[in-house]
């Protein structure tokens, strides 16, 4: 029989060499703490119209309920960062983890050769893995496996790599070697709090009211956007980048090598003229595979009409 050690360095090596920049282990329990501050969050409305983040709330901070049994929660963590920018500064900013493919697809491919692996060398295992899908807090299960810290943008935070890397988890009901927290390395660095348009980051930083970040207006809001919020947008029409762009932490991110999330030619070089012409007919054919087609084409026109109202 192999030792919990031997499975654990096993899988941590095989993640790496599919691409994963990054695996931490927690032992699968249920999370009291972090029960406590979802609810409070959840209780001062900061999901905005995120109902679903209100649902399956007993799976969402224990594992067990996901998977009978479970022993352990696996985090992974995948690089996105570029050093590739949109041509055209006056073009309505993306953020730059939708350059590319959808990250979902991306992930979870890499994921599923993963688990292929583990039940092959293994054996007779339960497994559940999330690609930001799922009831489960993946950026908490990441730093209880001290994968990182969760920055006062509330982020997670890598030491060594920054904060440009999508999570992904397994749930697992075998016993493995388990990693505790790590240290909390923001200090009284306060950039991302001074640079959130929105004032979305509260002034102690470590909380995030979700309907006002730039990231939840442009992508989850599907109203109309709140007039308060003209001029406020920096120019995103999708998602946003400024609480890592401004973090120190991201000096030592370094650019991705997955061809897959490689940057669209065709969409970094739109210019704002071409953005403002984008037929619908145009745009599902562009962003085919794209994370863009969760705020759908109205979605993004809506967007790009409300930075030009504020013009």
């Amino acid at each position: 029989m192999i030792a919990k050690e031997d499975w654990t360095r096993e899988i941590k090596a095989k993640a790496l060499s599919l691409g994963f920049e990054g695996i931490t282990i927690a032992k699968a329990e249920h999370m009291d703490q972090e029960a406590e501050h979802l609810r409070q969050w959840l209780s001062q409305g900061m999901h905005g119209t995120m109902d679903y983040m209100a649902d399956h709330f007993d799976k969402r901070v224990d594992p067990t309920k996901l998977v009978p049994g479970a022993k352990s929660v696996i985090s992974l963590m995948y690089n996105y960062h570029t050093e590739e920018t949109q041509s055209d500064p006056a073009a309505p900013k993306i953020a730059t983890y939708a350059y590319g493919k959808d990250y979902h697809r991306v992930v979870k491919k890499e994921l599923v050769r993963l688990l292929k692996w583990m039940k092959t060398e293994i054996g007779d295992i339960t497994v559940r893995y999330f690609v930001d899908s799922g009831p489960i807090l993946e950026r908490d299960w990441a730093k209880r496996s001290g994968m990182g810290w969760a920055g006062k943008h509330t982020l997670l935070i890598n030491k060594q790599k920054g904060s440009y890397f999508f999570l992904a988890e397994i749930v697992t009901d075998i016993e493995l070697q388990y990693e505790g927290p790590t240290a909390d390395h923001c200090g009284t660095c306060t950039r991302c709090i001074d640079a959130c348009p929105t004032d979305a980051i509260s002034q102690e930083g470590y909380i995030v009211d979700g309907s006002r970040c730039i990231s939840y207006l442009t992508i989850e809001h599907k109203e109309k956007l709140p007039i308060e919020y003209a001029g406020s947008m920096a120019g995103y029409i999708y998602g946003c980048d400024i609480c890592q762009q401004v973090c120190p932490w991201n000096k030592f991110a370094t650019p991705h090598t997955n061809p897959a999330l490689a940057a669209k030619e065709a969409v970094i070089n739109l210019t704002a003229q071409d953005w403002e012409d984008l037929t619908e007919e145009a745009f599902e054919k562009l962003f085919v595979g794209s994370p863009l087609k969760r705020a759908q084409y109205d979605g993004i026109k809506r967007n790009i009409k409300f930075l030009q109202s504020a013009k």
